[in-house]
């Protein structure tokens, strides 16, 4: 099933998601197992947990809920900087500018859920 298209953020982290799995599928081939494992752990849980902040409970759930999407996007940050500074991992570019984007989106709505 696709997400929402009319909900940004849970449309960003799951074509995210879809680019990190191809993404560590090439680290696989590469045999970099490890990065890879952790990086699609990561990258994918962003949108498990935005996903989860649409059936929130309450308010504060669903703010913990994006805090903690925003908690995996800097680890997944992380990962991906590890690729981007390593020889031999591929170009990470393309995916720390969605990322950023990500976060940027997350960031607003964690800000906005505050304030009411």
């Amino acid at each position: 099933m696709m997400p929402e298209r009319d909900n940004l953020i849970v449309q960003l982290t799951f074509d995210f998601a879809l680019c990190i799995i191809q993404f560590t599928q090439q680290l696989e081939d590469k045999r970099r197992f490890v990065i890879a494992n952790q990086l699609l752990k990561s990258g994918t849980a962003i949108g498990a947990n935005v996903r989860e902040a649409q059936s929130a409970e309450s308010r504060a759930d669903f703010t913990h809920k994006c805090k903690v999407a925003a908690k995996e996007a800097e680890e997944t940050e992380y990962w991906l900087l590890l690729c981007h500074h390593s020889v031999g991992y591929g170009d990470t570019n393309e995916l720390r500018a969605k990322l950023l984007s990500i976060r940027k989106v997350l960031s607003k709505i964690i800000s906005s859920s505050r304030a009411v």
